[in-house]
């Protein structure tokens, strides 16, 4: 009987920003899938169980330090990636982060420190793994861009400006790249709840706003809801899709 094409069994991806959040569910989801799991971590020593809880899907667990605004350790972790695990099948760009504030009072080094967490890391950790993956005959790109990427929100401008440019850089890269066999795609999420976000959306006022605008569905997301969507874009199931920015945003972009 042929595998399922959503069975990674035999592959190896590096989830950076994988402590918490979406990039321990996504984490998770690949063991689940199959896969053997780097974890990128700023810290090798505080991965609050994850390296466990991959284990307990019978995979590899393998914590990397990865700063991603650090692209000399960020590229060492994925060139010890493949040394330890002999290849690298996947990439998932998850690390990121952005300010709050009017684009009229945005100073040069706020906007440079979202750029580098967001844009300049998710260029250079996806060019060292790419030259890996030519190597190895192809392999598989997930961005985690953001809906700001694809709409203006008001007071986040410096992040909407970085996530844009992964949704391009996404396409760029997807067409440099196919003839390595390389497929790169990106998420493009509306507000998940996790520790990330739980500040913000505490705010009932926020929260309602943030509610109305998810203008489908009304609710706020869920980390499974991107996770699962990560491992299609790496599976064979995707073997087709490349350049593609997926929306996962309840019908924010949609309105």
């Amino acid at each position: 009987m042929a595998a399922s094409p959503f069975d990674l069994s035999g592959t190896t991806v590096l989830v950076t920003g994988a402590r918490r959040g979406l990039g321990r569910a996504i984490a998770l989801e690949f063991a689940r899938a199959g896969a053997d799991v780097a974890i990128g971590l700023r810290d090798v020593h505080d991965d609050e169980g994850l390296a466990s809880e991959v284990e307990s899907f019978g995979r590899r667990a393998l914590p990397v330090r990865l700063d991603v605004t650090d692209l000399a350790g960020a590229r060492a972790a994925i060139d010890e990636t493949v040394r330890e695990f002999g290849r690298l099948d996947a990439l998932v760009n998850n690390a990121g982060g952005g300010i709050l504030g009017q684009a009229i009072d945005v100073t040069e080094e706020d906007f440079d420190r979202v750029w580098q967490l967001n844009t300049r890391s998710t260029y250079f950790l996806s060019q060292h793994a790419a030259k890996h993956m030519r190597d190895a005959g192809g392999g598989a790109i997930v961005n985690i861009a953001s809906q700001a990427g694809l709409v203006a929100l008001p007071g986040e401008s410096p992040y909407c400006v970085a996530k844009a440019a992964v949704v391009h850089m996404t396409r760029c890269h997807a067409v440099e790249w196919g003839d390595y066999g390389i497929r790169v795609n990106a998420l493009a999420p509306t507000f998940i709840a996790t520790d990330g976000t739980e500040a913000a959306l505490s705010d009932p006022e926020f929260r309602a706003d943030t509610v109305e605008r998810i203008a489908a569905l009304h609710r706020i997301g869920v980390p499974a809801e991107v996770s699962g969507a990560a491992v299609f874009l790496a599976s064979p199931a995707a073997s087709l899709i490349t350049g593609q920015t997926l929306a996962i945003d309840g019908g924010w972009t949609a309105r």
